[in-house]
């Protein structure tokens, strides 16, 4: 009998990493879904046992940037099961706003989890799936490609990640490892939810910046009231685990195809300053 192969799934509390750890138990994986507080796996742990899946799920505690968790967690997963098949970094946080009127360690906590929780677990990782000849699949989002307003903090580190990622996988390529990014845009999800913003205090606060909020966060009310459910983000997530070697860049709707590629054919940035510009407006 075959083994089944084995993937860990970083912050499946909700959202897309919840129903990456469902969709890749249902495609018969091992499913490692590792969450900073595992307090709050009630909901995955509910969602694996509607679709027949919870004896395929098995939830660790691992949190990004504490890379105590992170080595104890693969130490497990290994001496349990005696490989791991697959990474998938998906935990990251939201954050809005503009420097001005943050701080320098608002960026430096935003760029903790988003893109150095990506990097350990990544490293931690790879001698790993160096064995296995595995994958590293890892979710950005279409914000690692289009800078977007109120969102700098936010996009800096995910451009980081996929900047960070698009340099390693050649070289993990000659180890036998895949690496590729997946970049969602709007989804409805916890992920905003839990910026737990208020929304009138922001504006109050934001000064001469206020119009441009205001404006932005209309814009992205109305975005998400069109957005793809976390399932049908976490779809090509699947599928870059069990296809043939997947490409690089990954888009998980064709909004977003069309959104990344307007910043991949913009050569002079005029184009994605024509289409941001009319966010703040």
């Amino acid at each position: 009998m075959t083994t089944p192969k084995t993937v860990l799934i970083t912050g499946t509390s909700s959202g897309i990493g919840l129903a990456a750890a469902v969709a890749t138990a249902r495609a018969g994986w091992t499913t490692i879904a590792t969450m900073r507080d595992t307090a709050k796996a009630e909901a995955l742990l509910r969602a694996a046992a509607e679709h027949g899946v919870a004896d395929r799920i098995q939830v660790k505690g691992l949190d990004v940037v504490d890379h105590a968790t992170i080595a104890a967690c693969l130490d497990e997963v290994i001496a349990e099961h005696g490989h791991l098949d697959a990474l998938v970094n998906n935990a990251g946080a939201a954050q809005l706003g503009t420097i001005e009127q943050g701080s320098v360690d608002d960026v430096r906590t935003a760029m903790e989890v988003n893109f150095f929780g990506v990097v350990a677990t990544t490293r931690a990782a790879l001698p790993h799936l160096r064995a296995s000849r595995g994958r590293v699949i890892t979710v950005t989002s279409v914000g690692g490609v289009v800078g977007q307003p109120f969102n700098e903090a936010y996009c800096a580190a995910k451009f980081a990640v996929e900047g960070f990622m698009e340099s390693l996988a050649p070289v993990a390529a000659t180890v036998g490892v895949d690496v590729a990014v997946v970049e969602p845009g709007a989804v409805a999800s916890e992920f905003v939810a839990n910026l737990g913003l208020d929304v009138d205090a922001l504006l109050t606060a934001a000064g001469p910046y206020a119009p441009a909020l205001q404006a932005y966060i209309a814009r992205t009310q109305q975005s998400f009231g069109n957005a793809q459910t976390p399932a049908e983000a976490a779809a090509p997530i699947v599928e870059a685990l069990t296809g043939d070697r997947p490409a690089f860049r990954i888009q998980t709707s064709a909004w977003a195809r069309e959104f990344v590629g307007t910043k991949l054919a913009d050569r002079d940035g005029s184009a994605v300053q024509d289409l941001t510009g009319t966010w703040v407006r």
